[in-house]
């Protein structure tokens, strides 16, 4: 994949805008274990951040998939992972369908918002009963007259606590399960919507919690696209979701093994520096080639997508390799910091927290294979009932 200046002068404004606006306050954040996201989506929605790939008319910028991973891969500087998953909620979850297939007027009214920082957006898809089965979704949202009446609950909901808009999967018809869903645009203050928070190991600057609809009416208008597509535009928008986090790890990896090399040349053992231990400086060269590896991996899935190309596996690839890669990664690091490795606020315990989710979110390692050996031809059919 080729770097433009302009993909190299989108890089250098995140950056600086993790150093200045975001990396100061995580601590207070994560004490809080919530981060004034209207407050920081201004200012991202202010340098155009929030609307890398989208249409100028909704004022986005309007540019390719490949400007969306470099502002992604920059995010990872943040240093905490609460924060970049909750903009990746807004840029590459809550959004993405909306973009594609809503509306003029839906758009106007809730894409646009999002796109300038002045709505936060989340995605309710994952309930109670399950996650990655997104089939299984249980929510109704039933008509009557002009609006639409939903009932049921989401789980694990970033965002949730400060959304304004929610990105509803929900059941509109008795058909099979992959064709009975759509997508709904609720505005999260709409009477019958309740939350309650959810308090987690790890991605703790980021809120979440789990939102009930008790007969919650919504105009029929805010329907995105057709009735019946909604398992179809998830999958969808599964491919940029899952290599946004593929590309938002690889800074986050290349830190922990900064900070480590730095600790490892300063703590001495034995009468020498740590990282002269040949088991150590072969481990983390060993693991930044992992890294560069899973790097090119993401340039190539993100150069192909944006040529068009199906990057169903490789997504796959990308993020099932990059939820594992960072629990080796965390994992390995920490061992070399040794009882400082395992106090609360050490960067690398924090990102062996935050890092966790990755093999879990957006899709667990379980479905990235079934996916993968789908896609392989050696997945074994289901028996007929």
């Amino acid at each position: 994949m080729q770097f433009t200046p302009e993909h190299r002068q989108l890089a250098d404004t995140v950056r600086r805008f993790c150093a200045t606006e975001v990396n100061p306050h995580l601590k207070a954040w994560e004490d809080a274990e919530i981060f004034p996201a209207h407050d920081l989506f201004k200012k991202m929605g202010q340098l155009g951040l929030l609307g890398v790939k989208y249409d100028p008319a909704y004022g986005g910028m309007g540019l390719d998939f490949s400007y969306q991973m470099v502002v992604a891969e920059e995010l990872g500087a943040i240093r905490c992972g609460g924060v970049t998953m909750a903009i990746g909620v807004q840029t590459d979850m809550a959004t993405p369908a909306l973009a594609r297939f809503g509306s003029h007027e839906l758009k106007t009214e809730y894409l646009a918002p999002a796109i300038a920082g002045d709505m936060v957006a989340c995605i309710g898809v994952s309930e109670p009963g399950g996650g990655s089965d997104v089939a299984a979704v249980k929510t109704w949202a039933r008509k009557e007259g002009d609006d639409y009446v939903i009932n049921g609950s989401k789980m694990w909901i970033s965002n949730s606590l400060q959304a304004d808009w929610c990105c509803l999967l929900a059941n509109t018809s008795e058909g099979k399960p992959h064709e009975n869903k759509s997508m709904i645009i609720v505005p999260m203050d709409a009477k019958g919507i309740t939350t309650q928070k959810i308090t987690k190991i790890g991605m703790r600057a980021s809120d979440t919690s789990q939102i009930f609809f008790d007969n919650v009416r919504v105009p029929r208008r805010n329907l995105v696209g057709m009735e019946g597509t909604g398992f179809m535009m998830q999958m969808m928008t599964f491919q940029e979701e899952r290599l946004y986090a593929a590309a938002n790890s690889l800074k986050m990896m290349d830190l922990v093994i900064d900070e480590t090399i730095a600790y490892c040349k300063e703590r001495h053992t034995f009468g020498q520096p740590l990282i002269a231990n040949q088991v150590i400086h072969f481990r983390l060269a060993e693991l930044r080639t992992e890294i560069e590896a899973l790097r090119s991996l993401i340039y190539r899935a993100v150069e192909d997508y944006v040529a068009g190309q199906d990057v169903t596996k490789m997504a796959s690839m990308a993020k099932l390799k990059c939820g594992r890669l960072i629990r080796e990664v965390t994992d390995s690091c920490l061992q070399y910091w040794g009882g400082m490795g395992y106090t609360w606020d050490n960067i690398v315990s924090k990102l062996w927290r935050d890092g966790r989710l990755i093999s879990i979110g957006g899709g667990a390692d379980e479905i990235m294979l079934g996916i993968i050996c789908k896609l392989e031809g050696t997945l074994p059919r289901r028996p007929r009932a």
